[in-house]
């Protein structure tokens, strides 16, 4: 779940790190009000996009008016931020680095707007803030390409905030900029914070951040997540793809795109979600493929000791209770305890019963066989 600026910078207060005084706004600001207005959403780029303005006394109404014109909501919630006097940005992140199993902490001298090009490059290095010589190793790693005075504070903020990503089961836990004030302190000033969907049973969910990821989802989004499952719908795709499992589907969207044919939707399991919900998965991606942009639908799935007949014959009720209006193409791979007592064979024919030309077993094979047919 992403947090709002306003949520995650409340996290962070509650942990003791320093941010700007500030308060949310429902309704237009006082007249005589001064400061840094932000409008809460959840994606980057506000700065670009005018979303971020700073008002002198007397200027907030209009700002904040300006704000609200560009979002095209009269009511959308702002931060009111008191200004803070800046004498250097600097960009922190931590962030969870599932392929080293540890936290990966990035930390670039220049922050701001235009951090990716920024002058001074990215320190990249692991960090175990419960480690024997935690502190000192972070701070050898900071002397390089921080200033003397500014690198031990930033070693001891980074321990601070590597606890804060692992009590709040954060994935990612990023400060754009963090600032140095006149007086040597360093302040978030802004704060983007990723939880970790799985770990949400163990934290109260903010009501700003759920009500802008409610409202920020399309109504097939919506639909999906009530009948128990995640759907992220993408621009511009051409494949209808239905799969269970992030890394399942990761893995079939790489795939498609590098065969030059992008996927036009992402399906994951919902934590604590219903064991089957394959027709609903169906129905949503041939809603999708009815567009003209979409030329194919694919299924891809694979069985460890999930009998592969039960789902073959799901598979095929399914499809002739619904049948899909574009090219369909399915592929599942099983393990030896699937294929007890029914063969990939009797599978490709009892597919083939309901129209399913054929039954790849190999995900390359699957996505080869899509490819050719969306280009033709």
């Amino acid at each position: 779940m992403r947090l709002a600026e306003h949520d995650g910078k409340a996290v962070l207060r509650r942990h003791g790190v320093p941010v700007p005084k500030g308060v949310l706004l429902g309704a237009a600001p006082d007249a005589d009000a001064a400061g840094v207005l932000k409008a809460q959403v959840l994606e980057g780029g506000r700065g670009k996009r005018g979303l971020v303005r700073l008002a002198a006394a007397g200027e907030a109404p209009a700002a904040a008016a300006a704000i609200r014109a560009v979002l095209g909501d009269d009511t959308a919630p702002l931060l009111l931020e008191q200004a803070v006097d800046i004498r250097r940005e600097i960009y922190l992140a931590l962030r969870v680095d599932g392929t080293a199993q540890a936290i990966e902490l990035m930390v670039n001298p220049a922050g701001g707007v235009e951090v990716e090009a920024a002058h001074g490059g990215l320190l990249r290095c692991h960090l175990d803030p419960d480690a024997p010589g935690a502190l000192e190793d972070i701070h050898a790693a900071f002397r390089t390409g921080l200033p003397p005075e500014i690198a031990p504070r930033l070693a001891r903020l980074a321990i601070r905030l590597a606890r804060v990503l692992v009590a709040e089961d954060l994935d990612l836990l990023e400060i754009n900029p963090l600032a140095v004030l006149a007086d040597g302190r360093l302040m978030a000033c802004d704060a983007k914070l990723v939880r970790d969907d799985a770990a949400q049973f163990r934290h109260d969910a903010p009501d700003l951040s759920a009500a802008l990821e409610d409202a920020g989802l399309t109504p097939l989004e919506r639909r999906a997540r009530d009948q128990g499952f995640q759907l992220v719908e993408l621009p511009g795709g051409t494949v209808a793809q239905i799969t269970a499992g992030a890394g399942l589907g990761m893995l079939m969207l790489d795939l498609l795109a590098d065969a030059g044919c992008p996927s036009a939707c992402f399906m994951d399991n919902a934590n604590g979600g219903p064991t089957e919900t394959m027709p609903e998965r169906l129905a949503l991606a041939f809603e999708i493929a009815r567009r003209p942009e979409v030329k194919a639908v694919m299924f891809f799935t694979t069985l460890a000791s999930r009998g592969l007949k039960a789902r073959i014959e799901a598979l095929a009720a399914a499809l002739r209770a619904n049948p899909p209006t574009k090219p369909f193409f399915c592929g599942i791979a099983a393990g030896h305890a699937a294929l007890r007592g029914y063969s990939m064979e009797q599978a490709r024919a009892d597919l083939a019963a309901v129209g399913v030309a054929a039954l790849h077993d190999n995900p390359h094979d699957l996505v080869r066989a899509v490819a050719a047919a969306v280009k033709a």
